[in-house]
């Protein structure tokens, strides 16, 4: 069942229809549309398609809301899944353009990997767009699709790319309802890796991923997501760790460490840095806190500190310097650091 959420996507939707009746999938294959109250002209577009996508073979089941005001991405996505009736779900969201070959390469990698969520490989539309996130997209290796789930980027392999077996999305348990600024796609990765789920990516270009300034991702507030992220790091890292460096003694570091439950705070015995000015200064004292005296944390050069680390630096931004500091250590991610960035 291809699963495609629509509210308001007149301008993009017959790309996205026609890039399913271009599938090359030789098994049955359905289409499950949830419209969520589009004020546009994107019940016709569907209509249209219904037509020649059943001509071919293709079922197509078409849910809407019908009210005033859409419910938002989750419940639109639950109501498609819940109409639908195939055994393998693949999602796509109604701005994107899947490749002819996406369904059976991701449809055979889901067979293999039957509690996974399977990716792929994109290209981002228009090219200049978030060039740094299309290259993380595309380059995680296959331990990192695991290791760099607290990061800011979000799920390791993205939504719209997303595709697993109905059996397993219901074990995990369908997406968040709660509507706009909602992650919903993060919370249901979080709980997917909580519930022992693996992820696995396809390494082919298999989806056209616009960018634009209407899509439903720009709803969501970043301290709502730096919320869910800081819950689920302590959850699966720091609940094991006992003592922990973080790694940028300035902004970000120090957000992290303020953000951190009063025990989690308790396991920071450092933060490390570059900066010879904020070494020199040699510590951190956490303002806020309640406690007497007040905590004051040692700050030291990447060099002298001692793992496990929370990384705090933004990847791929530093012309290589970074990385280059950080494989000097000779550290495994997943289990002397993770990147939280």
């Amino acid at each position: 069942s291809v699963i495609v959420p629509v509210h308001n996507s007149e301008c993009w939707l017959d790309e996205c229809l026609k890039s399913v009746w271009e599938q090359d999938f030789k098994g049955t294959m359905e289409l499950s549309v949830f419209n969520d109250a589009s004020k546009d002209g994107s019940a016709e577009i569907i209509e249209k398609w219904k037509i020649k996508l059943e001509d071919a073979g293709v079922p197509v089941i078409i849910g809407r809301n019908d009210s005033s005001q859409p419910r938002g991405v989750g419940f639109a996505k639950n109501q498609a899944v819940i109409q639908s009736s195939g055994t393998y779900l693949c999602f796509l969201d109604s701005d994107d353009v899947m490749m002819p070959q996406r369904v059976r390469l991701q449809h055979e990698a889901a067979i293999q990997h039957p509690n996974s969520i399977i990716g792929c490989q994109v290209r981002r539309e228009p090219l200049e767009s978030t060039e740094r996130y299309t290259r993380w997209i595309n380059n995680l290796t296959e331990e990192q699709l695991l290791t760099q789930v607290f990061t800011s980027h979000g799920p390791t392999v993205i939504m719209p790319t997303w595709f697993c077996s109905r059996e397993w999305f219901f074990h995990v348990g369908k997406f968040d309802e709660g509507g706009k600024g909602i992650p919903e796609d993060l919370l249901f990765f979080y709980k997917h890796i909580q519930t022992g789920g693996e992820v696995f990516r396809v390494n082919h270009c298999l989806l056209l991923y616009r960018y634009h300034p209407q899509a439903a991702t720009h709803s969501v507030l970043e301290g709502t997501i730096w919320n869910h992220r800081v819950r689920f790091l302590e959850d699966r890292v720091l609940s094991s760790w006992t003592s922990f460096t973080i790694w940028n003694a300035g902004k970000q570091g120090k957000k992290l460490y303020r953000s951190l439950s009063p025990a989690n705070q308790k396991k920071v015995t450092a933060f490390c840095d570059v900066d010879e000015k904020k070494i020199t200064k040699g510590f951190y004292t956490y303002e806020e806190s309640e406690e007497r005296p007040k905590p004051k944390i040692p700050i030291c050069h990447f060099k002298d500190a001692t793992p496990p680390f929370i990384i705090c630096v933004k990847l791929d931004l530093t012309g290589g310097a970074f990385e280059t500091n950080l494989s000097t250590l000779n550290l495994k991610e997943g289990m002397d650091y993770y990147h939280f960035n």
